[in-house]
């Protein structure tokens, strides 16, 4: 039997209630009933603002704080990487070549599991956080200033990059999100950093961090500027041993260390420098300040990030008028993301672009999470991974610095939609596998609910008429879940 029409059964929505759909979806991981409700209440402009200024410490409802507090890995960072290495030596010593490849397997079977331990926590954050503009943001910098789990062992290192370098900055200056990742591990070993030193200079990422992560290709800076930059940097990177390295009486005073990280003077470049026309004495650690200020209050900065930032919330690239604007706000205030988001969203540029982007593989699947079981926490994030590793864009999956791209040409292609109807079908049939508990137990009771009260009352006036005439011919909730899912609509 069909499922009766949808136009039959659906109240009409206001323009305000439209809107503020459109506004959520633009802003968030998804608009939800929850969600709506919530920004109904309180109106845009108080919701806004607690978005743009949550608190320090991230929140969670209670039941995905208790999963991300079981996924936590025990330990400081610099104690949990001591352990690998220390597994690692074992294994590669082991004399029988049978028992030396088990090892081995074992350790690489050990950091797989922390990446997908840490894949799950920031599933679960964005699913689940009250403070979604955080979550969205935290992906958007997670992306620019990208590393990839495949590389050494960066899969021990990519939640607490995520945690301690990325997400408390996602709101915050810009200058300081630059320094925390500049100081991660996991950025210094991906870019190499780590082993870039006096008399044997790796330029890789001082030109990263010019070229993607701040300035951007062609705003001026030079080989030479790059050149300056890695001697700068030198002596920038990890150290896990618990002493610290000998030193010359004169340099003691020079060396930096927390954690995993360290500036170790025997490795830098005294000399003197000039970097984007600016003579730098050399002085150790200072020099390396004093470039991040340089970089991050550059013009070309200035435009690059606030570009970015358009552009990932727009879905489209903005014009170069608003890039503009955006830009001033986020020199004048020193790089504050929150400013320069609060000018955007206010922005007649933004009122106009809602609802027009096209929604990459991580906002797709993470809307129709959150749509389907609005503020139920999901137990099981690895249907989630899976989904997205499908799609081509698996948390910390790409394996080149640039991070994914923004644009939609790069993600709506037919094979990509052909993957999009099946996990639609997946999602819009059962729980497909989200409220397991653990493996080999039977799912929780749970089926999608997509004809819910914001549907009826709101979303069902977004859709087109061939949308209405294929979900009128459905024949049954799960086939209406999966058309609704996979609809041109949805994917916006």
């Amino acid at each position: 039997m069909a499922v009766a029409p949808v136009a039959a059964r659906a109240a009409p929505a206001t323009d305000a209630a439209l809107r503020d759909a459109a506004f959520l979806d633009a802003l968030t991981w998804g608009v939800s009933p929850a969600s709506h409700a919530e920004l109904r209440a309180k109106g845009r402009e108080r919701w806004l603002k607690e978005q743009l200024h949550p608190p320090v410490s991230p929140r969670l409802p209670e039941a995905a704080q208790a999963q991300v507090d079981a996924l936590a890995p025990k330990g400081t960072l610099i104690e949990r990487i001591s352990a690998f290495d220390a597994q690692a030596k074992a294994a590669n010593a082991e004399p029988d070549p049978e028992a030396r490849k088990a090892a081995q397997q074992a350790y690489q079977a050990a950091l797989s599991a922390t990446a997908r331990d840490a894949a799950a926590a920031t599933i679960l954050r964005a699913l689940a956080s009250p403070d979604q503009l955080r979550e969205r943001m935290t992906w958007f910098w997670l992306n620019r200033f990208n590393v990839h789990q495949g590389k050494a062992n960066l899969r021990a290192m990519v939640g607490d990059y995520v945690d301690a370098a990325i997400r408390p900055h996602a709101l915050g200056r810009f200058r300081d999100l630059l320094e925390a990742t500049l100081r991660h591990p996991a950025m210094l070993r991906y870019l190499d950093n780590a082993d870039n030193a006096a008399g044997h200079l790796n330029e890789n990422y001082a030109r990263e961090l010019m070229e993607l992560h701040t300035m951007g290709v062609g705003s001026g800076y030079t080989q030479g500027d790059v050149e300056a930059l890695a001697r700068i940097l030198t002596g920038v990177g990890i150290d896990a041993r618990p002493e610290d390295p000998k030193l010359k009486p004169e340099r003691q005073a020079d060396l930096v260390r927390a954690g995993l990280f360290e500036f170790n003077p025997n490795r830098h470049d005294y000399g003197d420098k000039v970097f984007l026309g600016h003579a730098i004495r050399g002085r150790g650690w200072p020099e390396v300040v004093e470039a991040l200020d340089l970089i991050a209050r550059a013009p070309a900065t200035a435009r690059a990030v606030s570009a970015a930032l358009a552009t990932y919330v727009l879905g489209t690239p903005p014009p170069d008028a608003l890039v503009a604007r955006l830009a001033q706000v986020f020199t004048r205030s020193d790089g504050d993301i929150a400013a320069v988001l609060d000018a955007l969203v206010h922005a007649p540029e933004f009122a106009a672009s809602l609802g027009g982007g096209f929604k990459d593989p991580v906002r797709y699947v993470l809307s129709a999470v959150r749509l389907a079981y609005d503020d139920r926490t999901i137990r099981n994030t690895l249907p989630v991974q899976g989904w997205l590793n499908r799609l081509g864009e698996g948390l910390f999956n790409r394996s080149t610095p640039d991070g994914y791209p923004l644009g939609a040409a790069a993600w709506n292609g037919p094979g990509q939609m052909t993957t999009r109807f099946e996990i639609a079908r997946q999602i819009g049939s059962g729980s497909a596998g989200l409220f397991k508990p653990a493996p080999g137990l039977p799912d929780e009771p749970a089926f999608p609910l997509l004809q819910n009260g914001l549907y009826f009352s709101t979303l069902s006036a977004t859709l087109g008429a061939p949308t209405r005439d294929a979900l009128a011919r459905a024949v049954s909730p799960q086939d209406w879940n999966t058309l609704f899912l996979s609809a041109p609509e949805f994917m916006r």
